[in-house]
């Protein structure tokens, strides 16, 4: 994870400055069900990766053995064009989703808070405790989940891992009173999170919805906060955390501060772009990007040559002479 977190802030400032390229992802909805496929090609320049995510997001997998987003990250020979990687995207996405809403936690909520939220207790909920853990002091966990049991599981994972104070809440409301930080990992369709329970100084990570008709904050959430993204056309075009408000006249496009890449530039200024105080409630909102996982693939992709480890696989494309 901590690896992670410093490919993912590297990626972010490249697409920033301009050293990447990344068309919005095309989404196919499977005809009569709530079933997506998803294609999100990229480029990036350093270094130097070229590829696509290709993934299935199958919402009726939650509470099954399979997980709800399913697929591959295929990597290519930026002289050549030959297929080179062919990595687990389920793998990819859960350490980079987390890892970038560290990121986001570095550079915008408090440096002193110790005191985490996270509403949703499954695989990316564990991710973003290991996430926030390595960014921020925390010391205290609440959770809250529609499945009880699972809250509670997640909570006694928790101390026993990493030794904190964590506790499984009757309600969403009770796992935000206090918290510093507040994550929202669920796959929920209608608001869990309402901009009322909020705090002065909560910093939030949204990482579920990622639809139109979909949101886990409700307008009044948004409103309240300082609003950052990791990408400003997607988020403006894609998830109803930020599109409905905007429907509803609660927020203009305006409303976004910057992209997280903007506040990691060389020279930015962060005082300005960032936190103002204390007081501030801060929101980033997180749908994922091709840059993120290509990058994170590559990390793999490297390690993986240098400790000689993978399975290798004679494919198309080379013609013998």
């Amino acid at each position: 994870m901590r690896d992670c977190i410093e490919v993912m802030a590297s990626a972010l400032a490249s697409l920033a400055a301009g050293n990447a390229q990344m068309p919005l992802r095309t989404v196919m909805r499977i005809p009569e069900t709530a079933d997506m496929f998803g294609v999100m090609p990229g480029y990036l320049g350093a270094p130097r990766t070229i590829g696509a995510k290709i993934i299935t997001v199958f919402p009726g997998n939650h509470g099954t053995d399979r997980d709800s987003h399913q697929g591959a990250v295929l990597l290519f020979d930026d002289k050549t064009g030959t297929l080179s990687a062919v990595v687990d995207a389920t793998a990819i996405t859960t350490t980079r989703t987390a890892a970038v809403s560290a990121v986001a936690t570095r550079l915008l909520a408090k440096p002193n808070a110790e005191s985490l939220a996270i509403i949703g207790a499954g695989v990316q909920a564990h991710a973003h405790l290991e996430a926030m853990l390595a960014v921020r002091p925390i010391a205290r966990l609440s959770v809250w989940s529609r499945n009880r049991d699972h809250a509670g599981s997640f909570a006694r994972a928790a101390t026993d891992r990493f030794h904190i104070d964590a506790t499984a809440t009757h309600t969403g409301r009770d796992a935000v009173r206090g918290a510093d930080i507040v994550c929202t990992t669920t796959s929920a369709s209608a608001p869990v999170l309402e901009g009322a329970w909020l705090e002065p100084g909560t910093h939030v990570n949204a990482v579920g919805a990622c639809t139109p008709s979909a949101r886990e904050l409700d307008s009044e959430a948004v409103r309240r906060a300082r609003l950052y993204v990791d990408r400003r056309d997607a988020a403006l075009a894609e998830p109803g955390d930020i599109l409905v408000p905007l429907r509803e006249g609660v927020i203009t496009p305006d409303h976004v501060i910057a992209e997280l890449g903007a506040l990691l530039l060389p020279g930015a200024d962060v005082a300005a772009l960032g936190r103002k105080s204390d007081k501030d409630i801060t929101l980033f909102k997180s749908l994922g990007l091709a840059v993120e996982d290509l990058a994170a693939a590559r990390r793999v992709l490297d390690r993986a040559e240098r400790d000689d480890v993978g399975t290798t696989v004679a494919l198309g494309g080379v013609r013998k002479t």
